[in-house]
């Protein structure tokens, strides 16, 4: 398979739905199944192909579902296992498919496997994760958890340490145990056969430890980063096992969340020979505004020269061989036009720019819930406001160690939380934006009543019409999912320019991601050219210079 045979999760654009904050149908304040089937007329309309959920399954909720307690069962909060056949059905109905989160790098400890694995150093469970004695009174070494601290618990019961690269109630499962892989290929057959269409994978990089668990290098907080096994030993081999086991038996769009993620590793997980997964979501480009110590907590901005350099380092690292996935956001990163873009003066603008950037480059388009309406971050005042796991540890971790004042740490987190990304949906201008009656688990964005679906779906320029027509025009030219990507200005500091070509058509992109007018001489094979879309109202390809947060696409 060449990056140029056509087949449908490349021709798709995928839509994230994180369900706690999606829409609430039961006005409990959470949002539900059956809140995500009461909007999928909406979603028809934007026209996405298909909806990745991030957790559903039973949890007790310790990361937001990412700590699963049954696989195989609805949580309570979201519904029934009814309630999702009857979503799923609708969904098809629709002609939009459906994606699961599939999280087995880790369980929730309230699993049954660890229930029992706990019990005794004989247990038949017990290799099922991840045990190992001390090391001189101490942790067995020195990786941290991704959530701050260590990355291992003591057990007083069995008097030994179990691994958790998250929080202490996400024990790490053992791959290396066969019974293990045949468990998780085991579920992932029951969700296929029920009519799923597909799994973006947590963490799966993870999954493979150095069977010696060597020390890392240490961060701020003194701990090797939870990335540390990253890309391990048997990595490969275990998704090799998945894809014959399991994936080829059916037609799916597979994703990988590959932290620690290099090119070079990249090109074996999401090869075109589809022996592994379809594509891999890496995460350079968002750690750009990390410190030089891989540290998020910060006001750094993204630098536009080096962004580029990462991203067509990806499309050109790539090209013929394996897939990308392209993204702003998702449930993990703040909202993408506070980051990059401008969400005061400019907010349309720079949120339809943003989108222009993405959606004409080589890979499969993500869009994450609220992207298409130009939602924005919000700022809390106070850390109790927060539910974010990540943010509430580190807040408390890095302030007691004297790494930061309270007043900095509350600033690097309201740029930087995933709360940001996860204030509920904003349908409309009513109580709680619409997405429920009841007090909702975490606060709505005090300026829904400016930025909502309702209004935006009625106005024919806003920023959700603008990605509608985005996902058209992909769906009419196969230029912008196969065309060939090529960079101009490298150097530039202020536009971002690139060219898709294929067969005789060839396609200009041009971004201008500052609130200043910047001089930008048109290529002169394009002059001529027909303008495909462009974010202002009126276009005129043959003005030299580019307008605030300006992108324009032109075809030859």
């Amino acid at each position: 398979m060449s990056n140029l045979e056509r087949v449908w999760w490349k021709e798709s654009v995928v839509y994230q739905i994180y369900p706690r904050s999606f829409n609430d149908s039961n006005n409990d304040g959470i949002g539900d199944i059956n809140g995500i089937t009461e909007k999928l007329e909406y979603l028809q309309n934007l026209g996405i192909d298909v909806i990745w959920l991030s957790p559903i399954y039973q949890s007790p909720n310790d990361d937001n579902g990412y700590d699963i307690s049954d696989y195989q069962a609805i949580m309570n909060e979201f519904g029934t296992m009814d309630d999702f056949e009857k979503m799923l059905k609708k969904a098809h109905e629709c002609n939009i498919k459906i994606v699961m989160d599939l999280v087995v790098n880790h369980t929730s400890d309230e699993h049954y496997w660890f229930t029992e694995s706990k019990k005794s150093k004989d247990n038949p469970y017990r290799d099922y994760y991840i045990w190992r004695d001390g090391k001189n009174g101490k942790e067995p070494n020195n990786w941290g958890s991704c959530f701050s601290g260590p990355a291992w618990e003591y057990d007083k019961e069995t008097e030994m340490y179990y691994l958790h690269l998250f929080s202490k109630k996400q024990p790490d499962l053992n791959w290396d145990n066969p019974k293990v892989r045949n468990e998780v290929f085991d579920m992932m057959k029951w969700w296929l056969d029920k009519g799923v269409d597909g799994f973006r994978m947590d963490v799966i990089s993870l999954i493979s430890k150095k069977p010696d668990l060597p020390d890392g290098k240490p961060g701020i907080n003194g701990y090797a980063s939870f990335n540390e096994p990253a890309n391990g030993p048997h990595v490969h081999d275990y998704l090799r096992e998945m894809r014959t086991e399991v994936l080829n038996k059916y037609d799916t769009l597979t994703v990988g969340e590959c932290s620690g993620v290099t090119l070079e590793e990249a090109k074996k997980y999401a090869a075109t020979d589809n022996s592994e997964l379809n594509m891999v979501f890496q995460f350079e480009h968002t750690d750009l505004d990390s410190d030089e110590n891989g540290n998020k907590w910060t006001d750094k901005k993204i630098d536009l020269v080096e962004l580029k350099a990462v991203l067509s380092k990806w499309q050109k690292g790539l090209e013929g061989i394996a897939w990308n996935s392209l993204y702003w956001c998702n449930h993990d990163q703040p909202r993408i036009v506070s980051r990059l873009g401008d969400d005061k003066e400019y907010r349309e603008i720079s949120a339809k720019m943003l989108a222009t950037c993405l959606h004409f480059m080589q890979g499969t388009p993500y869009v994450y819930q609220g992207e298409e309406l130009g939602m924005t971050n919000i700022a809390f005042d106070d850390i109790s406001d927060y539910r974010d796991l990540d943010s509430i540890n580190a807040y408390y971790e890095l302030t007691n160690k004297g790494v930061f004042s309270k007043e900095e740490m509350l600033r690097y987190i309201n740029i930087k939380s995933r709360d940001n990304a996860r204030t509920p949906m904003q349908w409309d201008d009513s109580v709680n934006a619409g997405f429920s009656k009841g007090e909702p688990w975490i606060k709505v964005n005090p300026n829904y009543k400016e930025i909502n679906a309702k209004e935006q779906v009625s106005r024919e320029s806003s920023v959700f019409n603008y990605y509608k027509k985005l996902i058209k025009l992909r769906k009419n030219n196969p230029i912008m999912v196969y065309g060939i990507y090529d960079l101009l200005l490298a150097d530039s500091k202020e536009i971002y320019a690139y060219t898709r070509t294929l067969d005789n058509k060839k396609l200009l992109v041009v971004c201008n991601f500052t609130n200043k007018f910047v001089k930008f001489d048109m290529p002169k094979e394009f002059v001529n050219g027909n303008v495909l879309v462009c974010n202002y109202e009126n276009s005129d390809i043959h003005a030299n210079e580019l307008r605030p947060y300006e992108s324009i696409v032109i075809e030859i």
